[in-house]
């Protein structure tokens, strides 16, 4: 069998970058196990060298300390894959140097500011913007078109690419689902999560809350949830609740406060961001349910692993997320506050219903598997560098 040399542009490596980041850091991990015949190269940034480590013999990690879409990622990168002179390299996000012109496979995770291209998701001015927009487009639209193969998440994103970008023909994207675990539940989990710790008791004092984990975006429509919620908090039943938002406190989270501030939204707790997985683990098992409001997702990780621990999941069917959620899912109209407030009261009223969706986000989760995503993402790998070896047979037969 012959030895091929493929490189992984691993740049957005490790959880700091969020879905992206596990998604290169799962790939690369059960690649590892399952693939001893070709030999990888992994292209890491400075901050994320040391946290990688290879384990097998074919696997080898070189620094690429190159900033994710600047112009020196441009320049740069093609010169650095160039001279590796690879068989195939896989891109796991759409930033993919024009100047690449060699074998390569690009991951389409969503197509987000062609979805919501909206002046509010940024902070800079409308001239900056408008050059990012065009940046973005014209970069994006060379991965697709110059890729041997192109993989997406969700059958939703695949259709996304296919309306935006007619020129693609569908036989040249592939859906490979993402997986979950290596975060969720472990044998002692339950153990780990019967109890909070002093500071967790502190912030949440002990009372019942609903949650929500993820980034504040203007397409995450926390907005409509926090309206939804004051209907919520306005009855006596629920005064004792409180409703939990998990992230990083940007700007846009800044921008959160401030809108429930002005609106006299009580019972809301910006936790932040929770860096300790264990942390995470035991904020999600104590939720009375976990409510995800969003417009648009590729994937959506959140409310998977709320259903990996067991929580009742209420959430937005748009996008992907009817998709990837089934029937583990209660679904409200995102738009509308009133069925937000509603769905959530139902599904905190109803013990039943809880059960049920308890019981069907078991099956729901089973699924998504982080190691048959690899084994898929490698099939794949297979096919474009056998197809690549099948051209170049036929080249020097004429020739």
């Amino acid at each position: 069998m012959r030895k091929y040399r493929i490189a992984i542009d691993a740049r957005f490596y490790g959880i700091k970058s969020r879905g992206l980041g596990r998604y290169v850091l799962k790939l690369i991990k059960n690649l590892e196990k399952i693939d001893k015949n070709n030999s990888y190269t992994v292209y890491l940034r400075k901050e994320e060298f040391h946290q990688y480590r290879p384990k097998s013999k074919n696997f080898e990690k070189k620094l690429a300390d190159v900033a994710w879409y600047s112009l020196k990622e441009q320049i740069i990168m093609p010169l650095i894959f160039y001279k590796g002179n690879y068989d195939l390299v896989h891109f796991p996000h759409f930033n993919v140097p024009i100047f690449y012109n060699k074998p390569y496979i690009v991951t389409i995770h969503d197509l987000i500011l062609l979805a919501h291209p909206t002046q509010k998701a940024t902070r800079l001015n409308p001239v900056f913007y408008k050059i990012k927009e065009i940046g973005y487009k014209m970069v994006l639209n060379n991965a697709l078109k110059k890729s041997r193969k192109i993989l997406t998440v969700s059958q939703f994103t695949k259709k996304d690419i296919l309306r935006h970008f007619r020129h693609i023909k569908k036989n040249k994207i592939k859906v490979i689902y993402e997986g979950i675990g290596g975060f969720g539940i472990n044998k002692n989990s339950q153990k780990v999560s019967e109890k909070f710790s002093k500071t967790e008791k502190k912030i949440f004092g002990l009372k019942p809350y609903l949650l929500y984990v993820g980034a504040a975006y203007p397409h995450k429509n926390l907005e409509n949830l926090l309206l939804g919620w004051k209907k919520i908090k306005s009855k006596p039943e629920f005064k004792n609740l409180s409703l939990v938002l998990v992230g990083g406190c940007d700007w846009f989270y800044k921008e959160l406060k401030s809108f429930a501030i002005y609106n006299k939204i009580k019972g809301v707790v910006f936790l932040g961001l929770v860096k300790k997985d264990r942390d995470l683990k035991r904020i999600y098992k104590n939720c009375e349910i976990f409510v995800f409001p969003s417009f648009y997702e590729g994937f959506g990780f959140p409310p998977l692993e709320a259903m990996q621990h067991e929580i009742p999941v209420v959430s937005s069917p748009k996008a992907s997320l009817k998709e990837i959620l089934g029937r583990g899912a209660y679904y409200f109209n995102p738009r509308s506050p009133d069925d937000i407030s509603r769905k959530i009261i139902k599904v905190l009223k109803k013990d039943y219903l809880k059960k049920q969706l308890v019981k069907k986000s078991r099956v729901q989760v089973k699924k998504f598997s982080w190691f048959k995503m690899a084994e898929k993402t490698l099939g794949q790998y297979k096919k474009t560098l056998n197809k690549k070896q099948r051209s170049s047979n036929e080249f020097k037969f004429y020739k």
